[in-house]
């Protein structure tokens, strides 16, 4: 389990630093919520994104549901096999391409999703309270520059390294 508090913040906080903060405080408070429930919070992830796939009619492979997760094809493989073997879904050969696995939820998946699904909603409320909740302007405000953000792809090449000092040169 995590355990994130935080009181103060460095002088001058970066924004990564910022994000970085913020998405450690949410995946622990997740982790402990959905914990009762036999979930992790990658676990949770891949179960609600499946859930909501499987509500629209899709039975993904586990490539697909990597695509909407934005999670590793790998770590999504190692997920499902945990998922798999606790009873939350199933996988099967994907009828369209042999190599892939379609997934499937069991109803005890679609159950456990569901409870998961109602406390991680009670628990953004209660997160997004300083901004007015869930459904308030702030809150729409902060999503649209988090989808901003997310929308940008990094660069392809690693930032240049500052010129170096003169030799000699103090600090």
């Amino acid at each position: 389990m995590y355990s994130i508090a935080m009181a103060t913040f460095p002088e001058s906080p970066t924004p990564g630093f910022l994000v970085w903060r913020l998405s450690s405080k949410w995946r622990a408070a997740v982790d402990r919520a959905v914990a009762p429930l036999g979930l992790t919070h990658a676990q949770y992830s891949v179960l609600a994104s499946l859930f909501g796939m499987a509500r629209a009619g899709r039975k993904p492979s586990q490539r697909e549901l990597a695509d909407q997760t934005g999670l590793e094809p790998i770590y999504i493989s190692k997920l499902v096999r945990a998922l798999e073997r606790d009873g939350f879904l199933a996988r099967s050969e994907h009828p369209a391409d042999p190599r892939a696995m379609q997934l499937t939820m069991t109803r005890t998946g679609r159950a456990t999703a569901e409870r998961a699904i109602g406390i991680v909603r009670d628990l953004q409320e209660q997160h997004t309270a300083a901004l007015g909740g869930t459904n308030s302007a702030r809150t729409k405000t902060f999503m649209k520059t988090l989808q901003t953000l997310l929308a940008t792809e990094p660069p392809t090449e690693p930032p240049a390294e500052p010129p170096a000092e003169p030799q000699g040169a103090s600090r």
